[in-house]
């Protein structure tokens, strides 16, 4: 399948230098699924729906502050080819062409929506994140975004003294706290303050009840619930309680799901690819090969390497983390690491990822095959 009738031309081209309330508004009145941006009649980057309505930024505000780069995708691109363009990245808007001439945008949503009844193939237990950073309903706002920045995610399981899930913190719930105008008042009776708003307990922002999904249920359901709810991902908690945070699936991975391979070549996907510079996409799965390549009774059914860019530098070289994840035949395993430039950040998370893969030695395999699993989305 590839997104020929996926992509739709419903979007605003705009001008880098065009003030943001002028970009609002016509994309108000034209009710447009997106914002393409140009310089000087050149493609210059997107501008998504939630990221312009929710922008704190002025009106005055060029829209090349607001924009995001996003990789040139080909109209009559595979939708799995497309699915990895978006999550590499880091996007859920990018613009399709048809040969040199812009045809519109694709978006994550739409890729969801055309293969979502080919989706039950794949269970919850299948792709989700187990390692699951959460926060604590008494901590404050300001130390649940450090959690998100420093860890490169979206959303922060909220739980009890007890541990046991009460809500859900996003980044999208601290935006919108914090444009909320000064009548609207929220959880407890708060107003919209931004520098008060860092010291409120995260219990006042968090979103509950949580929207849940168990690991047996099929990802076409949960999906779907997702579009219900207007949400971008769900917690996943055991069936027998609704409480015990067990892992994270979001979108993303949903689209990140549709890339597995099973060819011989390890299917390795770089988030933030464009922060590489001295590295490349084949040394980054030759060095991740090498270490797979001492345990011969591990498989990999896939690899995930992400970049994130601290603002910190060090004579201009900027500080950078890396996360190498695998799934493999003995479950999820991972290493992180931090280094100034994406190279040395790779290999401090690559040496950590090696120690991580020791202490999986004499662990039983999965008894399910990723593979199996994903030959059954092999019409798409």
């Amino acid at each position: 399948m590839n997104i020929a009738d996926i992509a739709t031309p419903d979007f605003v081209e705009v001008d880098a230098d065009k003030r943001l309330g002028k970009v609002r508004s016509i994309f108000e009145r034209e009710n447009s699924r997106g914002v393409i941006v140009t310089n000087d009649g050149e493609y210059a980057g997107v501008i998504g729906e939630k990221q312009l309505v929710r922008s704190r930024m002025e009106d005055d505000t060029k829209a090349s502050a607001v924009m995001k780069s996003a990789p040139k995708i080909d109209r009559h691109e595979d939708v799995r080819e497309a699915a990895r363009m978006l999550v590499e990245g880091d996007t859920r808007i990018a613009p399709a062409y048809e040969g040199e001439k812009l045809y519109g945008i694709i978006t994550g949503n739409d890729i969801l929506e055309a293969v979502l009844d080919n989706l039950d193939a794949i269970s919850v237990e299948d792709i989700l994140t187990k390692d699951v950073v959460t926060i604590g309903e008494k901590s404050h706002v300001g130390q649940a975004i450090n959690r998100l920045r420093e860890n490169g995610i979206s959303r922060l399981p909220v739980t009890d003294e007890d541990g046991k899930l009460t809500g859900v913190l996003t980044t999208h719930d601290i935006i919108e706290f914090s444009v909320r105008n000064a009548d609207r008042q929220g959880r407890g009776d708060r107003r919209g303050d931004l520098d008060r708003m860092l010291d409120l307990p995260v219990y006042d922002l968090m979103s509950s009840p949580v929207i849940t999904a168990t690991p047996g249920e099929k990802i076409d359901t949960v999906v779907s619930r997702m579009f219900d709810n207007d949400i971008e991902g769900v917690v996943v908690t055991p069936t027998d309680s609704d409480t015990e945070v067990l892992g994270i699936l979001t979108k993303t991975d949903v689209l990140r799901a549709l890339t597995f391979t099973e060819e011989e070549r390890m299917d390795v996907q770089i988030t933030n690819i464009g922060l590489l510079e001295t590295l490349t996409r084949d040394s980054v799965v030759d060095s991740i090969t090498k270490v797979v390549d001492k345990y011969q009774q591990m498989q990999v059914h896939h690899a995930h390497v992400r970049f994130h860019e601290h603002k910190e530098k060090l004579r201009g070289t900027p500080l950078i983390q890396s996360q190498v994840r695998l799934r493999t035949s003995h479950g999820q395993v991972a290493g992180s690491g931090e280094g100034y430039g994406a190279e040395h950040a790779f290999h401090v998370a690559l040496d950590k990822l090696e120690r991580n893969v020791l202490e999986l030695k004499g662990v039983n395999a999965d008894e399910k095959y990723q593979g199996q699993v994903m030959r059954k989305l092999g019409d798409l």
